[in-house]
Protein backbone atom coordinates (compact mmCIF):
# COMPACT_ATOMS: atom_id res chain seq x y z
CA UNK A 1 0.00 0.00 0.00
CA UNK A 2 1.59 3.24 -1.06
CA UNK A 3 2.29 5.70 1.78
CA UNK A 4 2.01 9.08 -0.31
CA UNK A 5 -0.83 11.45 0.39
CA UNK A 6 -4.27 11.14 -1.89
CA UNK A 7 -5.49 13.52 -4.05
CA UNK A 8 -9.33 13.42 -5.39
CA UNK A 9 -9.33 15.41 -8.68
CA UNK A 10 -12.80 15.60 -10.69
CA UNK A 11 -12.54 16.23 -14.50
CA UNK A 12 -9.71 14.92 -14.82
CA UNK A 13 -10.11 13.14 -18.32
CA UNK A 14 -8.94 16.06 -20.35
CA UNK A 15 -7.97 20.12 -20.18
CA UNK A 16 -7.57 21.43 -16.70
CA UNK A 17 -8.37 18.78 -14.68
CA UNK A 18 -6.11 16.94 -16.50
CA UNK A 19 -3.19 18.75 -15.88
CA UNK A 20 -4.44 19.31 -12.30
CA UNK A 21 -3.85 15.53 -11.92
CA UNK A 22 -0.62 15.67 -13.65
CA UNK A 23 0.53 18.36 -10.83
CA UNK A 24 -0.52 16.48 -7.82
CA UNK A 25 1.37 13.24 -9.73
CA UNK A 26 4.56 15.47 -9.74
CA UNK A 27 4.16 16.58 -6.21
CA UNK A 28 3.81 13.06 -4.75
CA UNK A 29 0.29 12.62 -4.46
CA UNK A 30 -1.33 9.43 -5.20
CA UNK A 31 -4.89 10.03 -7.01
CA UNK A 32 -8.57 9.14 -7.13
CA UNK A 33 -8.99 10.80 -10.57
CA UNK A 34 -13.03 11.15 -12.13
CA UNK A 35 -15.05 12.14 -15.29
CA UNK A 36 -18.32 11.06 -16.96
CA UNK A 37 -16.76 9.71 -19.62
CA UNK A 38 -14.94 6.45 -20.39
CA UNK A 39 -11.64 8.22 -21.59
CA UNK A 40 -10.80 8.92 -17.66
CA UNK A 41 -9.40 5.46 -18.01
CA UNK A 42 -6.77 6.70 -20.57
CA UNK A 43 -6.09 9.40 -18.21
CA UNK A 44 -5.14 7.05 -15.46
CA UNK A 45 -2.99 4.94 -17.33
CA UNK A 46 -1.26 8.11 -18.50
CA UNK A 47 -0.46 9.21 -14.47
CA UNK A 48 0.25 5.21 -13.98
CA UNK A 49 3.26 6.12 -16.15
CA UNK A 50 4.19 9.18 -14.00
CA UNK A 51 4.82 6.17 -11.02
CA UNK A 52 1.65 7.29 -8.93
CA UNK A 53 -0.75 4.80 -7.92
CA UNK A 54 -4.10 5.86 -9.61
CA UNK A 55 -7.72 4.74 -9.31
CA UNK A 56 -10.49 6.48 -11.69
CA UNK A 57 -13.90 6.02 -11.10
CA UNK A 58 -16.66 7.14 -14.38
CA UNK A 59 -19.12 8.87 -13.16
CA UNK A 60 -21.73 11.33 -13.70
CA UNK A 61 -21.21 13.97 -11.00
CA UNK A 62 -24.49 15.86 -11.86
CA UNK A 63 -26.12 12.98 -10.29
CA UNK A 64 -26.32 12.12 -6.12
CA UNK A 65 -25.34 8.37 -7.63
CA UNK A 66 -22.40 9.51 -9.57
CA UNK A 67 -21.24 11.25 -5.97
CA UNK A 68 -21.75 8.43 -3.96
CA UNK A 69 -19.98 6.15 -6.52
CA UNK A 70 -16.78 8.62 -6.27
CA UNK A 71 -17.14 8.96 -2.49
CA UNK A 72 -17.13 5.16 -2.20
CA UNK A 73 -13.44 5.36 -4.47
CA UNK A 74 -12.36 6.84 -1.68
CA UNK A 75 -12.43 3.83 0.46
CA UNK A 76 -12.22 5.69 3.97
CA UNK A 77 -8.58 6.74 2.76
CA UNK A 78 -7.67 10.74 3.99
CA UNK A 79 -8.30 12.61 0.73
CA UNK A 80 -5.39 15.44 1.46
CA UNK A 81 -6.39 17.49 -1.03
CA UNK A 82 -9.68 17.50 -3.10
CA UNK A 83 -9.05 19.57 -6.73
CA UNK A 84 -13.31 19.94 -7.79
CA UNK A 85 -12.65 20.87 -11.22
CA UNK A 86 -15.30 19.08 -12.84
CA UNK A 87 -17.69 21.43 -15.19
CA UNK A 88 -20.29 22.03 -18.22
CA UNK A 89 -20.73 24.61 -20.32
CA UNK A 90 -23.53 25.48 -22.59
CA UNK A 91 -24.12 28.30 -25.32
CA UNK A 92 -26.66 29.86 -27.24
CA UNK A 93 -29.99 31.85 -25.99
CA UNK A 94 -31.45 30.37 -22.94
CA UNK A 95 -35.05 31.07 -23.99
CA UNK A 96 -34.16 28.09 -26.58
CA UNK A 97 -32.40 25.79 -24.65
CA UNK A 98 -33.43 22.00 -23.87
CA UNK A 99 -34.00 22.81 -20.11
CA UNK A 100 -32.67 19.07 -19.34
CA UNK A 101 -29.38 20.37 -21.05
CA UNK A 102 -28.96 23.47 -18.89
CA UNK A 103 -29.99 21.64 -15.88
CA UNK A 104 -27.29 19.06 -16.43
CA UNK A 105 -25.15 22.49 -16.19
CA UNK A 106 -26.42 23.30 -12.91
CA UNK A 107 -25.99 19.81 -11.44
CA UNK A 108 -22.62 18.92 -12.45
CA UNK A 109 -21.17 22.71 -11.72
CA UNK A 110 -23.29 23.10 -8.53
CA UNK A 111 -25.28 20.37 -6.79
CA UNK A 112 -22.42 18.04 -7.67
CA UNK A 113 -19.53 20.01 -6.68
CA UNK A 114 -21.03 20.74 -3.07
CA UNK A 115 -22.04 17.30 -2.32
CA UNK A 116 -18.85 16.09 -3.03
CA UNK A 117 -17.03 19.14 -1.35
CA UNK A 118 -19.43 18.40 1.63
CA UNK A 119 -18.56 14.55 2.02
CA UNK A 120 -14.94 15.14 1.90
CA UNK A 121 -14.83 18.75 3.45
CA UNK A 122 -16.35 17.10 6.80
CA UNK A 123 -13.94 14.67 6.62
CA UNK A 124 -10.97 17.04 6.13
CA UNK A 125 -12.09 19.17 9.31
CA UNK A 126 -12.83 16.08 11.50
CA UNK A 127 -9.30 15.04 10.96
CA UNK A 128 -7.95 19.01 10.78
CA UNK A 129 -6.20 18.87 7.86
CA UNK A 130 -6.69 18.92 4.14
CA UNK A 131 -6.91 21.28 1.32
CA UNK A 132 -9.76 21.99 -1.81
CA UNK A 133 -9.68 23.38 -4.75
CA UNK A 134 -12.36 24.69 -6.57
CA UNK A 135 -12.75 25.58 -10.00
CA UNK A 136 -14.55 28.78 -10.22
CA UNK A 137 -14.03 31.38 -13.47
CA UNK A 138 -13.88 34.83 -14.15
CA UNK A 139 -16.91 34.17 -16.05
CA UNK A 140 -18.31 34.36 -12.31
CA UNK A 141 -17.88 38.13 -12.27
CA UNK A 142 -19.65 38.43 -15.95
CA UNK A 143 -23.29 38.56 -16.89
CA UNK A 144 -23.24 35.98 -19.69
CA UNK A 145 -25.46 36.50 -22.76
CA UNK A 146 -25.36 33.55 -24.98
CA UNK A 147 -23.90 31.60 -21.61
CA UNK A 148 -26.38 32.32 -18.72
CA UNK A 149 -26.83 29.18 -17.12
CA UNK A 150 -22.59 28.81 -17.05
CA UNK A 151 -22.03 31.95 -15.96
CA UNK A 152 -24.46 32.30 -13.61
CA UNK A 153 -23.32 28.77 -12.13
CA UNK A 154 -19.68 30.30 -11.54
CA UNK A 155 -21.16 33.19 -9.82
CA UNK A 156 -22.12 30.95 -7.79
CA UNK A 157 -18.67 28.77 -7.24
CA UNK A 158 -16.67 31.69 -6.67
CA UNK A 159 -19.13 33.45 -3.72
CA UNK A 160 -19.49 30.09 -2.15
CA UNK A 161 -15.46 29.21 -2.46
CA UNK A 162 -14.82 32.18 -0.55
CA UNK A 163 -17.59 31.89 2.02
CA UNK A 164 -16.61 28.17 3.05
CA UNK A 165 -13.09 29.22 3.24
CA UNK A 166 -14.27 31.82 5.74
CA UNK A 167 -16.40 29.29 7.76
CA UNK A 168 -13.71 26.85 8.00
CA UNK A 169 -10.96 28.98 8.16
CA UNK A 170 -9.72 27.86 11.86
CA UNK A 171 -10.41 24.30 10.97
CA UNK A 172 -7.10 23.59 9.47
CA UNK A 173 -8.56 22.78 6.08
CA UNK A 174 -7.90 25.37 3.26
CA UNK A 175 -10.46 26.31 0.50
CA UNK A 176 -8.86 27.71 -2.76
CA UNK A 177 -10.86 29.38 -5.95
CA UNK A 178 -8.84 28.75 -9.33
CA UNK A 179 -10.67 31.74 -11.32
CA UNK A 180 -9.49 30.93 -15.13
CA UNK A 181 -10.67 32.61 -18.37
CA UNK A 182 -10.62 31.05 -21.83
CA UNK A 183 -8.48 28.32 -21.95
CA UNK A 184 -8.12 26.12 -24.79
CA UNK A 185 -9.86 22.98 -23.88
CA UNK A 186 -12.84 20.75 -24.90
CA UNK A 187 -15.25 23.12 -23.04
CA UNK A 188 -16.09 25.38 -26.13
CA UNK A 189 -16.85 22.35 -28.62
CA UNK A 190 -18.96 20.24 -25.92
CA UNK A 191 -20.94 23.75 -25.08
CA UNK A 192 -21.85 24.70 -28.72
CA UNK A 193 -19.65 27.41 -29.06
CA UNK A 194 -17.22 26.99 -31.56
CA UNK A 195 -18.47 29.25 -33.91
CA UNK A 196 -18.30 32.57 -31.53
CA UNK A 197 -15.92 34.98 -31.20
CA UNK A 198 -14.67 33.56 -28.08
CA UNK A 199 -14.69 29.84 -29.34
CA UNK A 200 -12.31 31.25 -31.99
CA UNK A 201 -9.79 33.29 -30.04
CA UNK A 202 -6.50 32.66 -28.71
CA UNK A 203 -7.12 30.61 -25.03
CA UNK A 204 -4.57 30.05 -22.16
CA UNK A 205 -2.79 26.62 -22.14
CA UNK A 206 -4.49 24.47 -19.48
CA UNK A 207 -0.84 23.28 -18.16
CA UNK A 208 0.01 26.66 -17.26
CA UNK A 209 -3.37 27.22 -15.75
CA UNK A 210 -3.48 24.17 -13.84
CA UNK A 211 -0.14 24.87 -12.34
CA UNK A 212 -1.33 28.10 -11.17
CA UNK A 213 -4.44 26.89 -9.25
CA UNK A 214 -2.15 24.02 -7.87
CA UNK A 215 0.50 26.21 -6.07
CA UNK A 216 -2.03 28.54 -4.70
CA UNK A 217 -3.85 25.82 -3.43
CA UNK A 218 -0.85 24.20 -1.92
CA UNK A 219 -0.05 27.79 -0.34
CA UNK A 220 -3.29 27.81 0.83
CA UNK A 221 -4.47 31.35 -0.94
CA UNK A 222 -8.03 32.06 -0.92
CA UNK A 223 -8.21 32.77 -4.55
CA UNK A 224 -6.21 33.03 -8.25
CA UNK A 225 -7.11 34.39 -11.30
CA UNK A 226 -4.16 32.88 -13.65
CA UNK A 227 -3.62 35.01 -16.40
CA UNK A 228 -2.57 38.64 -16.06
CA UNK A 229 -5.14 39.66 -19.03
CA UNK A 230 -8.04 37.63 -16.61
CA UNK A 231 -6.79 39.50 -13.85
CA UNK A 232 -6.85 43.06 -15.24
CA UNK A 233 -10.67 41.31 -16.83
CA UNK A 234 -11.95 40.68 -13.33
CA UNK A 235 -10.47 44.15 -12.21
CA UNK A 236 -12.79 46.20 -14.89
CA UNK A 237 -15.56 43.87 -14.36
CA UNK A 238 -15.82 44.81 -10.53
CA UNK A 239 -16.57 48.48 -11.56
CA UNK A 240 -18.37 48.54 -14.47
CA UNK A 241 -22.05 48.11 -14.94
CA UNK A 242 -23.79 44.78 -14.97
CA UNK A 243 -25.52 45.96 -18.22
CA UNK A 244 -22.33 47.00 -19.88
CA UNK A 245 -20.47 43.71 -19.29
CA UNK A 246 -23.44 41.65 -20.99
CA UNK A 247 -23.37 44.03 -23.46
CA UNK A 248 -19.77 42.87 -24.04
CA UNK A 249 -20.43 39.29 -23.28
CA UNK A 250 -22.56 39.16 -26.09
CA UNK A 251 -20.15 39.97 -28.63
CA UNK A 252 -17.98 37.36 -27.73
CA UNK A 253 -20.67 34.86 -27.04
CA UNK A 254 -23.67 35.46 -29.77
CA UNK A 255 -23.80 32.72 -32.17
CA UNK A 256 -22.34 33.22 -34.97
CA UNK A 257 -20.46 35.91 -33.63
CA UNK A 258 -16.78 33.94 -35.16
CA UNK A 259 -17.45 33.40 -38.52
CA UNK A 260 -16.08 36.85 -39.55
CA UNK A 261 -12.67 36.31 -37.70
Amino acid sequence: MSSHQLAVVTGASSGIGYELARCCVQRGFDLLIAADEPIIQQAAQDMRRMNAQVDAVQADLATEAGVDALYRGVGGRPVAALLANAGHGLGGPFLQQDFAAARRVIDTNITGTLGLVQRVGRDMVARRAGRILITGSVAGFIPGSFSAVYNGTKAFIDSFSHALANEIRDSGVTVTCLMPGATDTRFFARAGMLDTKVGHAEKDDPADVARVGFEAMMRGDGDVVSGWKNKVQTAVASVTPAAMLAEQHRKKAEPGSGRDG
